[in-house]
């Protein structure tokens, strides 16, 4: 399905091109690495009503929420989905990312080098775990077949490194960093990063408050993040991600909602759940599972969603239209502007901004 944009902006969303997303972002803004502790990133705070910026630490975001307000987080846990095998016949070297499961045995996967990896190639990883190459599809992608005896999990856990983006060039000591602390179901290409800054002890401040939090899971795939290709942002088309939706999560957001509260979503992937959901259910976030390829830019008629905690996004980026459909194109970028000039670290282990 299309994304559904605000029908009464559409003559602004055709002349959106990707390049109006673009922010000059120096190398050294990218972080390498976590900060020693999760809370200890640094929080710019935009206050939508009156467009006020504040700059303090994630520990601080207790002080923006309030009793009656419900967070909503991405419960999905990264798989050490990047593995390393050789051709069987050769002997070359091939790498591996599993992004999706489609069954017992078939997995979507990138893999480098691709022009060698034809169809038929078998690749042995281990002596537990063996790989053909069925098929070529859209995007270069390969499907594979995997042979293996045990639980793949387990083999994955004992042979796989975590899948950390190309523009982290350090060696992660921690894998652990690379999951939130409330990470519980295998299925992620990649980390929903905005949740990377909680503690358990700041959740636990949170609820104290009187700050409800709920779950759902998207699993994310590399879709998520492929450039944007095409020079009319509307043109572009967004890969399938999994997610679902409990009924505590659906009741929670309801009475939320009801009471006066805010549905504040923890990173990018709680709002594709949440507004994918409302957007197929006439406006109401239900109990369900399924599959979406919303794709959220200025225009957009938010249904949910009331407040956003997330990470600072790469320059043309999909995740970076979205957060500007929550506020103000321009806004966004000149507070992206601001904080390249003031030393805020960028994208996965960087710093957050909580936009309310």
């Amino acid at each position: 399905m299309r994304p559904t944009g605000n029908k009464g902006d559409e003559s602004a969303l055709e002349t959106l091109s990707t390049k109006d997303f673009y922010y000059d972002l120096p190398e050294d803004r990218i972080a390498q690495t976590p900060e020693e502790k999760r809370d200890h990133s640094r929080l710019m705070v935009i206050h939508r009503k009156d467009g006020c910026i504040e700059d303090r630490h994630f520990s601080d975001i207790i002080d923006y929420l309030n009793p009656g307000d419900l967070l909503v987080m991405n419960n999905t846990r990264v798989l050490p989905a990047r593995i390393f095998g050789k051709k069987a016949e050769t002997g070359g070297k091939v790498e591996f990312l599993l992004l999706k499961r489609l069954d017992e045995k078939r997995w979507e996967t990138m893999v480098k080098p691709g022009k060698k990896a034809l169809p038929g190639a078998k690749i042995v990883f281990s002596d537990k775990l063996q790989g053909e190459i069925l098929e070529t599809i859209d995007g270069g992608l390969r499907i594979v077949s995997f042979d293996y005896e045990g639980v793949f999990e387990e083999i994955l856990g004992e042979l796989g490194t975590m899948p950390l983006p190309p523009y982290i060039h350090e060696t992660l000591e921690d894998q652990e960093r690379y999951q939130t602390v409330y990470a519980k179901h295998n299925g992620s290409a990649a980390a929903p990063t905005a949740g990377l800054h909680f503690t358990e002890d700041l959740i636990e401040r949170l609820h104290q408050k009187g700050v409800a939090t709920a779950e759902v899971t998207l699993h994310v795939g590399i879709g998520t993040f492929r450039p944007v290709k095409c020079d009319n942002i509307t043109e572009h088309h967004m890969h399938q991600e999994a997610y679902q939706v409990p009924e505590a999560t659906a009741l929670a957001i309801a009475e939320t909602k009801a009471k006066g509260g805010r549905v504040i979503a923890v990173g990018t992937t709680s709002v594709r759940t949440l507004e994918s959901v409302a957007r197929d259910h006439g406006g109401q976030v239900v109990a369900c599972e399924g599959a979406t390829d919303i794709f959220i830019y200025p225009g957009y008629r938010w249904q949910v969603v009331d407040g956003l905690i997330t990470n600072f996004h790469l320059p043309e980026s999909t995740l970076l239209m979205l957060v500007s459909s929550f506020y103000n194109r321009e806004a966004v970028l000149a507070a992206y502007r601001r904080a390249v000039e003031t030393g805020y670290r960028f994208f996965s282990f960087g710093d957050a901004m909580f936009i309310e």
